[in-house]
């Protein structure tokens, strides 16, 4: 989560990374709101070795207007292939709605890469959160964060990791699988935080964002997962992102800490598979999408709202999935804002993004929310009311991918 920062993809400045140890870095400071859902770390050689690998090939189809669209941005697939995307010049960091551009770099994805992402540091007191309104309810006594039992797939099939690249290195979110009105059945689409896609007001869109289905599904110990092999790491296998869309709330407003663009903190991902495979879709892939309620109720009608994720600051390790279930409060950010909801939980950074669940009118599980911030000394964290903002990216991303 992000500490007070929207959703865990706020990164804090992070003065010892953790490189090729499981160990994350801890979110620092009491009581300081770190995004809960990012990890980083430093790409390993092993990694840019696959990355540079691939380079040239022929395996990795990419379409005749992405390849127009790089050319327009001044990337050349070759290069960016072999290691230039790790080139984050401020002047060249794509960052309009636009302009979103996530070539494939096959295996670059490997259990290692994913195993050592960390979410970043990053914190803010907790006394920064202004714009009360009167409608701030007193803070949640702690939940404690449940494991949830192997195999994962079998308890909470639409969960995995969202892994990305940034100027600090490798991270990790969560997200979830939902479902698409324009392709019922056959859902390509993901949600999670707009921290854990997009820098906000400061940066641009994050690279190498791919998503990984019931990460660990069978909850490999640490040592465990050394000597994985990706079948284990990955079993629903690597879903690249070949769309992304946020909130513009969030990309104009959005900041590293703080609560700065928390009530718009959302994004909604398009993905596609890194290996063609059998043609299926996400959703077929998985077995199941959740639908997203744009109009759930209030918080005093939301009886219980359960919170899913990877978190990765200690004293988890980001390995394994977590869940928290609690009656949600309001928490107010800012006064021309919507309020947020709000849980008691001990998940930390890592768990940014993941979705939130409530049951709604018909009786059956709908998304409602993602985990953007909270405190990072742990105990609760926040999230975003989807509303109409929610429901536009929404629709906007299943428009554009109609019938595909």
């Amino acid at each position: 989560m992000r500490s007070i920062r929207p959703s865990f993809t706020a990164r804090r400045g992070r003065s010892a990374r953790r490189r090729s140890t499981l160990a994350a870095a801890a979110l620092v400071s009491a009581l300081a709101l770190t995004a809960t859902a990012c990890d980083s770390g430093e790409p390993s050689a092993e990694a840019e070795a696959s990355a540079s690998s691939v380079a040239g090939d022929d395996k990795i189809q990419i379409p005749d207007d992405i390849k127009d669209r790089l050319k327009d941005y001044g990337i050349d697939l070759d290069t960016w292939r072999d290691g230039a995307w790790k080139n984050w010049n401020k002047d060249d960091w794509l960052r309009e709605a636009d302009e979103f551009i996530n070539p494939i770099i096959e295996d670059l994805w490997d259990p290692d890469r994913m195993r050592d992402a960390e979410e970043p540091d990053q914190a803010v007191d907790e006394n920064d959160i202004s714009g009360d309104q009167g409608v701030t309810d007193p803070t949640p006594e702690p939940v404690e964060a449940a494991p949830v039992p192997a195999k994962y797939h079998d308890n909470v099939p639409v969960a995995g990791k969202l892994l990305f690249d940034s100027p600090e290195g490798t991270m990790v979110c969560s997200a979830t699988v939902v479902a698409d009105p324009a392709n019922p059945g056959k859902s390509n689409m993901v949600w999670t935080a707009g921290h854990c896609v997009h820098a906000g007001k400061s940066g641009g869109w994050y690279r190498n964002i791919a998503f990984v289905p019931s990460y660990n599904d069978s909850a490999l110990s640490a040592a465990e997962l050394e000597s994985a092999t990706e079948d284990q790491v990955a079993p629903y296998g690597v879903w690249w992102a070949d769309w992304v869309q946020t909130s513009d709330q969030w990309i104009e407003q959005g900041g590293p800490t703080g609560g700065d663009g928390a009530s718009y903190d959302f994004a909604v991902i398009h993905v596609t598979p890194e290996e063609g495979g059998s043609g299926k879709s996400l959703e077929e892939t998985v077995g199941s999408a959740l639908p997203v309620n744009f109009n759930a109720p209030a918080v005093p009608d939301v009886d219980s709202i359960t919170a899913t994720g990877y978190p990765a600051a200690p004293p988890f390790d980001g390995q394994a999935m977590y869940q928290c279930e609690d009656q949600p409060g309001r928490l107010s950010i800012a006064e021309a804002d919507p309020t947020m909801y709000r849980i008691g939980c001990t998940m930390t950074g890592g768990s940014s993004g993941g979705g939130w669940v409530a049951e709604g009118a018909d009786g059956k599980p709908a998304l409602v929310s993602n985990t953007s911030i909270g405190p990072v000394t742990a105990g609760w964290l926040a999230g975003p009311r989807l509303g109409d903002e929610a429901k536009g990216v929404f629709d906007s991303v299943s428009e554009k991918f109609a019938g595909q």
